[in-house]
């Protein structure tokens, strides 16, 4: 069947501009992008937008799923839902799993789980060392095989730089990417927010940003050695910036993500010790928030992503150094990445060539374009609706959000995966 959505508001991440039109859906692709009037097209469904935004669907990396191990924080049936709703029509899966995802059996498992349950793609990253204890290169080319996109141990640093080494070397040989949470795990251990007045005010124990630049700079140095593609998952210190930018100068094969989170809140969030805001790494100063933003604007930082990490009531409902770090936020993803549109700080073209285009290409994927042949990977939504966001409506098994009871904009409308409608009004 296809499908043709006019009067559309068509975001193009991919040509940098906005512009009213059409867009007709067949076979699960993207059959025809029409600018201007609504011209008519054979087609046997029409749906009017009326005037709304159509955009290609939010790539997320690093979503953290439940599955296996802690189900009862988050299942692929509540993950898909969450992402469906939030215009998230690619989950890239974090493996920090229990087990890790570190053999083709596990990564099977969560694949089929995946497809059973999800109605959304959900793409598996794999774990770089077994267990994710830094000691033993997994078997990278067994696991591309069988999907792998990536391989990352989280938040786990790969202390011993001889192992992290030949890891980079032989993810280089087969053409892996290699996503790492750069950090220095000496200086973050026992952390529980950024240093600085408020950190001493609040008397809880903290961690100078130079840990984030430290981790940074040696991982780079060893990419430099290695040749190998790597990503940092989740930069949020102006501190490390500078690092990040000498390496893309000198031609090396980085990227560079961060997260929403960190793009829209600062340390003075935290309060009086509300645990929701506490996420990994720190929140940081409103000068670190101010630089990533426009790291993001110029194009340093290629990637915005969730970091969705659901935590159950009895983790979060602790004294602050002692709740577990982490946010959930697929559903939350756009409106909270819109914040920075109503701002007038990125144009939506911006937003959406770090949210879905950049994702896609750093991952060899066709998604992310508004553009004849790609795969009808979709969000329709109206930027300018407001709301006030209540976490116990959210999709999601955990409800650990920061932006509960905020006064929040734009809303998810309708989201489109291969072309079939899998959040939104019935057709």
């Amino acid at each position: 069947m296809t499908v043709l959505l006019t009067n559309a508001r068509l975001i193009d991440p991919e040509a940098g501009r906005t512009y009213d039109g059409a867009l007709r859906i067949a076979d699960g692709r993207i059959d025809a992008v029409l600018e201007g009037g609504t011209e008519p097209l054979p087609t046997d469904q029409v749906t009017d937008l009326g005037g709304k935004c159509l955009a290609p669907g939010i790539v997320d990396i690093g979503v953290k799923i439940g599955e296996p191990g802690e189900r009862h924080k988050e299942s692929f049936r509540t993950a898909g839902r969450a992402a469906a709703a939030g215009g998230v029509t690619t989950i890239v899966m974090r493996p920090d799993t229990t087990p890790a995802i570190d053999n083709p059996e596990t990564l099977e498992f969560v694949s089929r789980r995946a497809n059973e349950a999800a109605p959304v793609r959900v793409l598996p990253m794999a774990a770089l060392t077994k267990g994710r204890e830094g000691r033993e290169m997994v078997e990278i080319g067994f696991l591309i095989d069988a999907g792998a996109v990536g391989f990352t141990d989280c938040d786990r640093v790969v202390t011993d730089t001889k192992v992290l080494s030949r890891c980079l070397t032989y993810a280089r040989s087969l053409g892996a990417l290699v996503i790492a949470h750069p950090q220095d795990p000496g200086l973050t251990a026992g952390s529980a927010v950024t240093s600085g007045k408020f950190a001493s005010l609040r008397g809880l124990p903290a961690v100078s940003t130079m840990a984030e630049r430290m981790g940074l700079e040696r991982d780079l140095a060893l990419v430099e050695l290695t040749g190998a593609r790597y990503h940092a998952d989740n930069l949020s210190t102006a501190a490390a910036l500078p690092a990040l930018a000498r390496a893309k100068a000198a031609g090396l094969d980085v990227t560079a993500g961060a997260n929403i989170h960190h793009l829209t809140l600062n340390e003075l969030d935290v309060g009086d010790y509300r645990t929701f805001f506490k996420i990994k790494p720190p929140l940081r100063s409103e000068d670190d928030r101010l630089a990533l933003v426009e790291a993001v604007g110029s194009g340093l930082i290629d990637i915005i992503s969730s970091m969705h990490t659901p935590q159950d009531e009895e983790s979060k409902r602790l004294p602050f150094e002692e709740a577990a770090s982490g946010a959930v936020g697929l559903e939350t993803l756009l409106p909270a990445a819109l914040r920075l549109w109503h701002a007038e700080m990125l144009d939506l073209p911006a937003l959406f060539r770090a949210l879905s285009f950049n994702p896609s290409r750093r991952l060899g994927l066709p998604t992310g374009r508004l553009s004849a042949g790609a795969p009808a990977d979709l969000l329709v939504f109206d930027p300018d609706v407001p709301f006030v966001l209540d976490r116990f409506k959210l999709h999601s098994k955990s409800k650990n959000t920061p932006f509960d009871e905020q006064r929040m904009q734009g809303r998810v409308l309708r989201t489109f995966v291969a072309g079939v409608q899998v959040f939104g009004p019935a057709a």
